[in-house]
């Protein structure tokens, strides 16, 4: 043995020790970014269509079954793994990277969604099965080591980047760049960590053709994803305008919901500006009064010192309670700070709800009212329930037994609350629902509903501490009222044979029917 041998065989055990740790470190890698499409896929889906459930269902249901075949179809590459995973890796960042894209165009320009979902799902679930056995060439080729052993390095660093992925896209990705360009910077990082690899430690087992084919391709790779980068703005601008029939004004999208503001004329003449979330209308400046003085006033007939509004972000009910001079205190509890910010900052929005939150009398809370309420020890003389459409698991838990009996236990003696209960013409099983889960938490409602032209035919159920029906009644101390009269609401008890109550089951936390009813009868709306 030379003098030198020592010191060489210390270099070359570096040498490899250097070489799986950046295997390792790019399995880490590309398992992140795998995790992040398929968060990106669940959270369009839960936006564009609702029900986060069913949504998250699908996705990982196809993704894993298709993981699986791609895992069995790497078998045959074993023979070029680094060419192999070069190419799985550059196919995943185009795929995964433009994805979002793919899908809010085929929603906004097309009938469908749900087909494409599932064929972006299948292809990327395909590439990412293929991954770990052209990983576990490599790095079989970098140091022969045990089976069971190389499959456990191989999954620590999978976990790992599981993790990572998982809590950067809601903590980073998605609320500093959005879906679209979260998207494209995690195929941007696909694209690195597989060439990076596979040039770096596995240049020699590629032909000089094969690196030249590489490089090009790498290249047009990396254009692709800049060129989208850049282009993300005016997509993102042409593909909400190809959704909404007005131009739009404003738009935001949140760690919680896409907001859009629409504005144009209404037929009579007058400013028509319309707030949407999630693509579902909240109202319109032409009616919108039709729906509020009808959700506000009959429930502070009643008392009405201390009132409490769950929802209602943009100000409207809460417009409507302040024209009450003895009413004290109002409190709002909103989930999404955007909404309420928009309604103290957007002009339009200001002026129509009279600048309401920034009364003194008005205190805002942007949490979410299903949490807010289990910690409060108050009671309120009147609480209005202004969700949104419970089409998505966040919402359906505040259209469930258990939240109507938390809300109804903070009703002062007398108090009244009022829930809006979609409409009882297009989404009968739905407002019945609401009904029959009143009925659950101790209630004897009593269902009345309006004409809102925006909305169609449009229902709120009313309920009295205590649990008996209460009275429907207004009083004139809120001053005149646009279009509510005794004689209307005396009418708006009377519902026609194709609305007439049905004998629906409750929804409660643990079986949300109302979801599955929601997305059913409102697909045509």
């Amino acid at each position: 043995m030379t003098a030198d041998a020592a010191p060489q065989t210390t270099l070359s055990a570096r040498r490899v020790r250097l070489a799986r740790f950046g295997l390792l470190a790019t399995a880490f890698a590309v398992s992140a970014c795998g995790l992040v499409y398929e968060l990106a896929l669940i959270t369009l889906g839960a936006y564009l269509v609702g029900n986060t459930a069913k949504q998250a269902s699908i996705v990982l249901a196809i993704m894993v079954f298709a993981m699986g075949l791609g895992a069995l179809a790497a078998k045959p590459l074993r023979r070029w793994p680094a060419l192999a995973f070069a190419a799985v890796e550059l196919a995943l960042a185009l795929l995964g990277g433009f994805s979002v894209m793919l899908l809010y165009a085929a929603f906004a320009w097309t009938d469908l969604y749900s087909l494409p979902l599932v064929a972006v799902a299948a292809a990327i679930g395909l590439l990412i099965g293929a991954e770990i056995p052209l990983l576990m060439e490599l790095l079989q080729r970098i140091r022969e080591q045990a089976a069971g052993a190389a499959v456990a390095d191989l999954n620590a660093a999978d976990y790992l980047g599981g993790l990572i992925g998982g809590l950067a896209f809601p903590f980073v990705l998605l609320p500093f760049f959005g879906q679209i360009q979260g998207a494209l910077i995690v195929g941007a990082v696909n694209a690195v960590a597989g060439v990076l690899l596979v040039f770096v430690l596995f240049r020699r087992d590629l032909s000089k053709l094969a690196r030249q084919l590489l490089a090009v391709v790498s290249a047009a790779t990396a254009l692709l994803l800049v060129a989208a980068f850049a282009y993300t703005a005016k997509f993102e601008t042409d593909a909400r305008q190809a959704l909404y029939s007005a131009p739009i004004v404003y738009t935001e999208d949140t760690q919680y919901q896409q907001i859009v503001m629409t504005e144009s004329a209404s037929p009579f003449g007058e400013q028509d500006l319309r707030l949407y979330l999630n693509g579902d209308l909240q109202f319109s400046s032409v009616d919108e009064y039709r729906y509020h003085e009808a959700l506000v006033h009959p429930a502070l007939a009643g008392p009405r010192r201390d009132v409490l509004v769950l929802g209602g972000g943009d100000g409207l009910a809460v417009r409507e309670i302040l024209r009450y001079g003895d009413v004290e205190t109002v409190t709002l509890v909103d989930l999404d700070g955007a909404v309420t910010d928009l309604a103290r900052n957007f002009d339009d929005l200001v002026a129509l709800n009279g600048d309401a939150l920034d009364d003194p009398r008005v205190t805002v809370v942007n949490e979410d009212a299903f949490t807010w309420l289990r910690q409060q020890t108050g009671t309120w003389d009147a609480i209005v329930v202004d969700m949104p459409d419970p089409d998505a698991t966040e919402t359906a838990k505040l259209y469930s037994t258990e939240f109507y009996a938390l809300a109804g236990d903070r009703l002062a003696e007398g108090g009244r609350m009022v829930v809006q209960g979609g409409s009882p013409y297009f989404a009968p099983k739905t407002y019945w629902t609401i009904d029959a889960t009143l009925e659950d938490a101790g209630y004897d409602a009593t269902p009345y509903w309006v004409s809102v032209p925006s909305f169609g035919d449009w229902g709120y159920l009313l309920v009295q501490a205590g649990g008996e029906a209460p009275v429907l009644g207004l009083d004139a101390a809120a001053g005149p009222f646009r279009s509510l009269t005794p004689e209307l609401l005396d009418a708006a008890q009377v519902f026609p044979p194709d609305r007439a109550d049905r004998d629906m089951p409750p929804s409660t936390l643990m079986h949300p029917v109302i979801l599955d009813l929601v997305e059913s009868e409102w697909q045509h709306y």
